[in-house]
């Protein structure tokens, strides 16, 4: 009788300790998660990504590679903003968008920034029949670059998609879009992002 009891007591503690350690390590990997995979201004990014039929995965992985969700990130070649973009692009984009003036200060506020950031996606993806990638590529390395790569057979065999891309910093950043979008996807769509510990 002792020892069955003995032997109920050492499996409880055992349950018990696996249960506290397994706990600790969920929740350092969920901290560790929340660091590398942030999600800010999901009503936003969410706002935007329906008005432009985007993937809202997609666009959080684009903001953490171009400024880790920094609203007034700004780059060494004067990209401005949330989601990287650059003065001309921006003055490019709000005339094709029909704003009639633009103060290029609100490139540093979040809507502003998600607003004209996804309508740039949404037209590269049109650009390039719906290709992610190549949509990706471009809002790294510009249209001109992606479409010269598609006209060449070094990078390109039938002229829709790559194979190749010669600049190691646009494949490094098409390789973190795919690989961000597929985490994002976890996390928004189990609404992760939503338990707060900072």
């Amino acid at each position: 009788m002792f020892g069955l009891f003995d032997f109920v007591w050492r499996l409880l503690k055992f349950i018990i300790g696996c249960l506290i350690w397994g706990g600790l390590f969920l929740f350092a990997g969920y901290i560790a998660l929340c660091i590398a995979f942030p999600v800010k201004y999901v009503d936003i990014i969410e706002k935007y990504s329906d008005k432009y039929e985007l993937d809202p995965a997609y666009v959080c992985a684009v903001i953490n590679t171009e400024s880790r969700f920094t609203e007034t990130a700004q780059s060494h070649k004067g990209a401005r903003g949330i989601m990287q973009i650059m003065p001309e692009t921006a003055e490019w984009a709000v005339k094709q968008m029909g704003y009639e003036s633009f103060d290029f200060r609100k490139l540093d506020e979040p809507d502003t920034n998600i607003d004209i950031g996804c309508w740039i996606l949404r037209f590269l993806m049109e650009r390039f029949n719906g290709d992610s990638q190549l949509a990706a590529a471009a809002y790294n390395a510009g249209i001109g670059n992606v479409q010269k790569w598609l006209e060449n057979t070094d990078y390109s065999y039938n002229g829709e998609s790559l194979h190749s891309i010669p600049y190691d910093e646009t494949q490094r950043y098409v390789r973190k879009i795919e690989l961000y979008t597929k985490i994002y996807g976890i996390i928004l769509g189990t609404g992760l992002y939503e338990i707060q510990i900072f």
